[in-house]
């Protein structure tokens, strides 16, 4: 296979929930990477001269069916990637970071919280939050991107909604709904992806259908994340262990 695509807005997340993720006291899913040397900042490099950092990694996800893996390309990208000025100063780091989505069965896609869904009591400064229309705005520009670089074949997008205990009521009791249970589950992925979708994601509706309509072969799956919730933070990872892995 070709892998999954690892990637997200600055300040959506992303380090947060690979460091976790590599936590030993895990539920089904478990990383090839060492949990103290990411916590340490030791796995995204930091050399200067890059503007794109791309690290590799596996995601391993113990299932009935037996183990499987789920091989990552993490793509760290300066905010500036999106101006055309910098795709002209940088044709060999944009025709790789081309490369890396056109080639991939999946993206994982890290979206941080819009400021109105937020709890304010639950943070310092509420304003470290973009506004809805600028998250809004944000989502439309990957939308642009997805319809000018996907490629045409079956590839799945996950959006991950993240920071999920900064604005579900009740964490704990969503982490049970949403939680994967091989033996029983209260949802199976379709409700559970229509559950998410409705609840969480309705400024852009519009646009997840238009991904659906217009990418032939794309599927848009919709989920929420949270250091404080394993459950939620394994689940992404289990749907591409499900349907996507070796």
């Amino acid at each position: 296979m070709s892998g999954v695509i690892y990637i997200g807005d600055r300040m959506a997340g992303k380090t947060h929930l690979a460091v976790e993720l590599a936590n030993p006291d895990n539920l089904s899913v478990t990383v090839e990477f060492p949990y103290q040397k990411v916590a340490k900042g030791g796995f995204i490099g930091t050399d200067s001269s890059k503007s794109i950092y791309d690290s590799y990694f596996e995601v391993k996800v113990n299932l009935p069916t037996g183990e499987k893996i789920v091989r990552t390309n993490w793509l760290d990208t300066p905010g500036e990637i999106w101006r055309s000025s910098w795709q002209l100063n940088n044709p060999q780091e944009w025709q790789n970071f081309l490369k890396q989505f056109k080639s991939a069965q999946g993206i994982l896609l890290i979206l941080a919280p819009y400021r109105e869904i937020v709890d304010p009591n639950l943070v310092d400064d509420i304003t470290q939050f973009v506004t809805r229309q600028q998250w809004i705005a944000r989502f439309e520009r990957w939308v642009k991107f997805l319809r000018q670089h996907s490629p045409d074949i079956r590839q799945d997008l996950l959006l991950c909604l993240n920071k999920a205990d900064l604005f579900c009521s009740d964490l704990e009791e969503e982490s049970k709904k949403l939680a994967y249970d091989s033996g029983h589950q209260t949802m199976n992925w379709q409700q559970k992806d229509q559950y998410v979708y409705y609840r969480y994601f309705s400024p852009v509706h519009s646009h997840i259908k238009e991904l659906n309509k217009n990418l032939r072969g794309l599927s848009v799956r919709c989920f929420i994340t949270s250091l404080d919730s394993r459950e939620l933070l394994e689940l992404p990872w289990i749907y591409l262990g499900i349907y996507l892995a070796e």
